[in-house]
């Protein structure tokens, strides 16, 4: 196997184990690092479906490939002015009247630069008229590939969750995240994503009118509460929330991710009593 298909192979076993964000033959073709190597070889190349491949010399291939994966992820941290994106996100938000339109404006919001690297935007999913939103921390692999939020290993397990308490995304729940398009790698999103897709958020909110808002994750209830206690601390108790565009508080409650769960199955126990107390509280909402 010559030198350069042997990159090749490297660069599709990444992208097959989810670090597809630089090794796309479609998207921002002229900056594929796959391109680049066709383009720069004399030798016509075939590339086949993606598959795992073992390396005849792992530290010299995987150095490259490692400077690489930094350089990506410097570029997707926000390189714009953040006050200025802000201003515009907040702007377009200021202007949606309902949540279709507020879709539009963030598929076409060019201010946060994940959305370069994301497959889709990932808006919502669910009953719109729902008095129950939840709200997550950003896509990941396969929510950025189907543009739905929730819809992968932890999403089936957040199902499963809220099944247990009469909660479905298809009845009467709504469901959303902090952040629209996938951060490489399954990052955490950083402050300056978080604060540029802020003001589309708080809309969402506003437009929606639940009456109980589920934080799920340390990102989202850091973000919409701005508490600096961590999620194991801010599930215990409920919370008012408002925004700008709200003038009547609404109830909020936080949950263990579900990918955290996944991680720590131990917790599954403690995130039972957590549903318990959410179901009582539906209960006194008269959800």
């Amino acid at each position: 196997m010559n030198n350069l298909q042997a990159k090749l192979d490297q660069l599709k076993w990444l992208k097959s184990s989810g670090v597809e964000y630089f090794c796309s033959t479609e998207k921002d073709s002229k900056n594929s690092l796959i391109s680049e190597l066709i383009s720069n070889s004399s030798d016509k190349v075939e590339i086949n479906e993606p598959k795992p491949v073992k390396s005849t010399n792992s530290v010299q291939s995987t150095k490259p490939l490692k400077s690489v994966i930094q350089n990506i992820m410097k570029e997707t941290k926000t390189t714009n002015t953040p006050n200025s994106n802000i201003l515009a996100a907040r702007a377009l938000a200021d202007k949606a009247e309902n949540l279709a339109q507020l879709k539009e404006y963030v598929e076409n919001f060019e201010g946060c630069a994940l959305k370069k690297f994301a497959a889709n935007t990932v808006f919502a999913d669910g009953v719109q008229d729902a008095k129950i939103l939840l709200i997550g921390e950003a896509p990941g692999a396969t929510e950025d590939e189907q543009g739905i939020p929730f819809c992968g290993e932890s999403g089936k397990l957040l199902d499963k969750m809220l099944a247990s308490i009469g909660i479905c995304r298809t009845k009467n729940a709504y469901i959303t995240n902090t952040i629209f398009w996938r951060p490489p790698a399954n990052r955490r999103p950083t402050t300056e994503e978080i604060d540029i897709c802020k003001p589309f958020v708080e809309k969402h909110i506003a437009l929606m009118k639940p009456k109980l808002i589920i934080l799920v994750g340390g990102t989202a209830t850091a973000s919409l509460l701005g508490k600096s206690e961590g999620i194991s601390h801010i599930r215990k108790n409920s919370y008012s929330y408002t925004n700008q565009y709200i003038s009547d508080p609404i109830h909020t409650t936080a949950l263990f991710h579900p990918a955290y769960l996944l991680r720590q199955p131990m917790q599954k126990k403690t995130t039972w009593y957590d549903l318990l107390k959410i179901k009582d509280l539906l209960k006194k909402l008269g959800v």
